[in-house]
């Protein structure tokens, strides 16, 4: 029988550190992270009855990735800079704020704004990490910090913490993100009852000139480096853990997802040589020592931020007449894979998004990485020209975008299918042979990107050409049951309930519920934001909620404002709540872009346009948008009136006058020349999208 057709699924949701079915007391719900309730009082007969229960305002308007929990009739929620908000569940009424005080100025270092995924639960006490890297105990009653410990090495590294930390028995665990600057990852479990650190295991190696790092990860490293060459160590080598940590309390083991390398270009970071464990790897590690157990690489040698970091959901499975106990993973590189949790074999692999071979990719398309898995080895088979070799100049699908990046996926044990929001990207690879690091900058070897022609219907085609749909991926067959199409990209997470529905939030704004089986959508709500974390549902008193935390954010929202809708973002992060009869009317906001008021020009010079352009790339677009079309959440720089006056605009950008928002400065980075050419390139766009009115 072939492997596709051998999957029967056992309709068994995983415990882990379990939570009563009417909870979500953990990131997923449970152990398993499944992020599937079998609660159904909300089902396709009666969705269409849901409505608005309450309301809460959140005090930032900054980007909002949380996945709330509800606690013993509390809901907690986290926003921009780590604040911790404690509800009343079922009203909204606010019983308690935790505010870290994280210093704004942090803000430079983190890639994707000051944003936090969520939090964890044990034992009456609520767990955050902030954006600092500072891990705290606070009392989920008072809200009263019980214990804070810093989990940051120092140094220069630019590391900053935006995931949840996760409950592993008596241990709390955390990774951090940096790698997209340049950094060493790690993740590190600590008591959680006293916050003393129990163990650390490095990711990747460090310089061995100095020895040992006295880590859980000391008996493998050895061999680890045996997979890298150059001087990786200068700029970290990248694989921080900053999204996934799955438990596994049947196996008493972790699972970590690891990140992309540190420079994305392999050629730069590794000599072009080596697969690079652990990067764009998961990692099984024992729960209670840190010890490495097994891994699997998705992208050997990744050099196209190829993060392993998304959703790890486990189950129990049968293949070929045997039972296993698998997880399953849809990674950035846009494939879907069954492991065996026990050996680490793989059992299955799809491709998520199109993948073909190079020569049967028509002429000027995009081509992908790879056109397949290897069942045998677990192996990619690559294009291996999409390694961009030399001094080529390749376009590449997926990108670091991810065919499905972190936003969480859901797995429904009834339906047998998995949940997935996607994306297809496709982005020019080519190494920069004169590359040297850059503070507050990406660590990418890439050559800078230039800007993005200023005619209307190419980038109406670039729009077009990002393709996002909701995939209801057949675990069995290994292929989608159904697709649902969306206009943008940036879709948020999913929930799944025994009520026959998914939820998801899409990047349009609009809250959907969809059958589970068919694909349709059977009921709507324009929150006019994105609840990137996805939602969640609970029941109190015979009565079923869902919950969504909504706020566009994320490095889609920063950067790829190309293919995102032209609106402002809400003046606050919002907690929307829901329930059959709520009857609350939604206050909507005027969400239209801010005027564009183009200053006089400032140069007509295509050689210092072109030279701004560029700039812009490699300092501006990660957070303002990728040729300067922003996404909204961060300040669109075609409408800023900074722009207008030169002096204003030096003092934000190389003064830092704005570091206390988390804008960079960029001192010795940027002359002055090149700032003026940034604001030129700036004003050149502004006069653009004026005339196109």
């Amino acid at each position: 029988m072939k492997l596709r057709n051998a999957f029967i699924i056992t309709a068994l949701t995983l415990t882990g550190a379990s939570a009563p079915d009417e909870h979500w007391t953990s990131y997923g719900r449970d152990g398993s992270e499944q992020r599937f309730s079998p609660l159904n009082q909300i089902n396709v007969e009666t969705v269409a009855q849901l409505g608005l229960a309450w309301r809460f305002d959140m005090r930032d308007g900054r980007g909002v990735e949380a996945t709330p929990l509800e606690v013993d009739g509390v809901l907690y929620v986290t926003s921009a800079w780590s604040v911790v908000y404690a509800l009343d569940a079922t009203n909204g009424k606010p019983l308690w704020v935790f505010d870290p005080a994280v210093d704004r100025s942090v803000g430079a270092r983190a890639c994707c704004d000051a944003v936090n995924r969520g939090l964890a639960y044990r034992n009456g006490r609520i767990f955050v990490a902030a954006l600092d890297g500072r891990l705290i105990a606070v009392d989920a009653k008072t809200g009263k910090q019980a214990w804070s410990t810093q989990t940051l090495d120092g140094g220069d590294w630019p590391y900053v913490i935006t995931g949840a930390p996760r409950v592993a028995d008596n241990l709390v665990l955390i990774g951090n993100s940096g790698a997209d600057l340049g950094a060493r990852g790690y993740v590190t479990a600590y008591d959680a009852d006293t916050g003393k650190l129990a163990w650390r295991f490095f990711t990747v190696p460090g310089n061995p000139a100095n020895g040992p790092d006295n880590a859980a990860s000391d008996p493998i490293m050895a061999k680890v480096a045996e997979t890298w060459a150059g001087e990786w160590w200068k700029q970290g080598g990248g694989g921080t853990v900053w999204d996934s940590i799955t438990y596994d309390a049947a196996l008493g083991q972790v699972y970590i997802g690891v990140g992309n390398g540190s420079p994305w270009n392999r050629q730069v970071r590794s000599a072009d040589k080596g697969d690079n464990w652990f990067l764009a790897s998961i990692v099984a590690l024992d729960a209670q020592t840190g010890q490495y157990r097994w891994h699997y690489q998705a992208t050997p040698g990744d050099t196209w931020d190829a993060t392993a970091t998304q959703s790890i959901i486990l189950a129990d499975v049968t293949v070929a007449g045997k039972p296993h106990k698998v997880f399953m993973q849809a990674p950035k590189n846009g494939f879907f894979y069954v492991i065996d949790r026990v050996t680490g074999k793989l059992l299955s692999a799809g491709n998520i998004v199109p993948m073909a071979k190079t020569a049967d990719t028509p002429k000027g398309e995009p081509i992908s990485w790879a056109y397949g898995i290897d069942l045998e080895t677990g192996r990619p088979l690559e294009n291996p020209e999409a390694r961009y070799p030399g001094n080529t100049r390749v376009m590449v699908h997926p990108t670091g975008m991810g065919a499905h990046s972190w936003q969480p996926m859901a797995y429904n044990p009834k339906t047998n299918l998995a949940y997935i929001p996607t994306q297809d990207y496709a982005a020019t690879f080519q190494a920069d042979p004169q590359y040297m690091p850059i503070a507050n900058s990406r660590a990418s070897g890439l050559m800078p990107g230039g800007g993005i022609p200023q005619d209307n219907a190419v980038r109406a085609g670039i729009a077009r050409s990002v393709h996002a749909k909701l995939i209801a991926w057949d675990i069995g067959a290994q292929k989608p049951a159904w697709a649902l199409d969306y206009a943008f990209a940036g879709n948020g997470g999913l929930l799944a309930t025994d009520g026959n529905l998914v939820f998801q939030s899409g990047a349009d704004g609009i809250f959907r519920a969809i059958n589970a089986v068919t694909g349709k959508p059977v009921w709507t709500f324009d929150a006019q934001a994105t609840a990137m974390g996805g939602p969640i549902t609970y029941r109190i008193g015979g009565t079923q909620y869902v919950a969504i935390a909504i706020g566009n954010g994320g490095a889609h929202w920063l950067a790829g404002g190309l293919s995102s809708p032209q609106r402002k973002g809400l003046p606050t992060g919002r907690v929307l709540v829901f329930k059959l009869g709520g009857r609350l009317t939604y206050d909507r906001v005027d969400t239209a872009p801010d005027p564009v008021s183009p200053p006089d020009p400032v140069t007509r010079d295509k050689a210092v346009l072109r030279r701004g352009s560029e700039k812009y790339g490699v300092f501006c677009a990660a957070c303002h948008g990728f040729g300067a079309i922003s996404g909204q959440v961060l300040p669109d720089l075609r409408r800023s009136l900074v722009m207008h006056d030169t002096e204003a605009f030096r003092t934000v950008v190389k003064a830092g006058a704005l570091l206390g928002n988390g804008m960079p400065q960029f001192g010795a980075e940027l002359p002055d020349d090149d700032v003026e050419a940034i604001r030129a390139f700036l004003a050149d766009e502004a006069r653009f999208i004026a005339a196109a009115k």
